[in-house]
């Protein structure tokens, strides 16, 4: 296949970001993607300042290839950690959450390459203008936290509305799914839920096997009411999550609900009260592998897709 416009702009071989995934993406996961050729990210969070600093310190440790770090930007310590990948000397930074415009001169000045995460084509003009390097546009059939559009649908109007590369992300954790995104019009994908069982993640067990056991209905999404809905397999949690909505609860019922849910399914293995956030299409992964063998069976599978493609057109 060749070389994306995006592997060029970051320095890698596979045009696949793996997603900034909180409390999942650290530097073991990170490390073992970049080595495999593709662009591993770090979770920053909500998680201390220090704690992040000593991630990326371990992952340069661990590869010498690129790699990143995902800032949420509605985080109480955001402009702290901003200014830290700075004096670590990160070199790519995905955002979500929030606007990261304030921080793009001094982004900039350090030479690290940005790319927010959008959920509509309004963001994605926006965050153009703010000087964003490329777009990670990101459809419903994610986990975590989601937009409305579906991937299928945003991806190809937001290719249409900008000038800078555009990452697709939402539903894509096989070869098709990445065959499908170079149709729509991007230069890569970010994929999230098949890392969740690569052999280098070192999430509990317990939540990986949800992931593997899961079928195609058992994602839901919950705390639309909030206006910050979340998709995560279903448990008792997610049924709490719903008896909330019908009797129409506060926000702060949710937030405390919620509190530390997905800290204890990713790290205690409490898959019940826990937040199992996975994507729609945890239904297609059914084996662990290591992160080199998740991406070349993708990429392998998706020249094939294409190569038979370009024989009926």
């Amino acid at each position: 296949m060749r070389k994306s416009i995006f592997c060029e702009m970051v320095n890698i071989q596979y045009p696949i970001i793996q997603g900034g995934m909180a409390w999942v993406a650290d530097s073991s996961l990170a490390a073992a993607v970049s080595n495999a050729g593709g662009l591993g990210l770090i979770a920053a969070a909500n998680a201390p300042v220090d704690y992040v600093r000593e991630e990326i310190r371990k992952a340069k440790k661990l590869t010498d290839r690129p790699f990143g770090v995902n800032i949420m930007l509605l985080s109480d310590n955001a402009e702290e950690m901003a200014h830290m990948v700075c004096e670590e000397g990160v070199k790519v930074i995905t955002t979500g959450a929030g606007n990261p415009g304030k921080y793009m001169e001094k982004w900039k000045s350090h030479g690290i390459i940005v790319m927010p995460v959008v959920p509509s084509v309004a963001l994605a003009k926006r965050m153009e203008r703010y000087g964003a390097d490329a777009l990670i546009v990101e459809g419903c059939e994610a986990g975590g936290h989601i937009g409305e559009l579906t991937t299928m649908v945003l991806v190809p109007q937001v290719v249409d509305a900008v000038r800078i590369p555009v990452i697709a992300a939402g539903g894509i954790g096989d070869g098709r799914g990445v065959a499908a995104a170079f149709m729509l019009g991007a230069s890569g994908v970010q994929v999230g839920t098949r890392f969740l069982v690569a052999h280098e993640c070192t999430i509990h067990t317990n939540y990986k096997q949800r992931v593997l056991s899961a079928k195609d209905i058992d994602t839901v999404v919950t705390g639309r009411a909030t206006g910050h809905p979340v998709r995560s397999i279903r448990n008792q949690l997610s049924r709490k999550f719903q008896l909330l909505e019908k009797e129409n609860a506060s926000p702060e019922q949710y937030e405390e609900m919620g509190r530390g849910a997905l800290r204890i399914a990713v790290r205690e293995g409490d898959v019940d009260r826990g937040s199992i956030m996975a994507g729609q299409i945890a239904g297609l992964i059914h084996k662990e592998q290591s992160c080199r063998e998740i991406i070349e069976e993708m990429f392998a599978e998706a020249k094939e897709k294409i190569d038979k493609a370009n024989q009926w057109i």
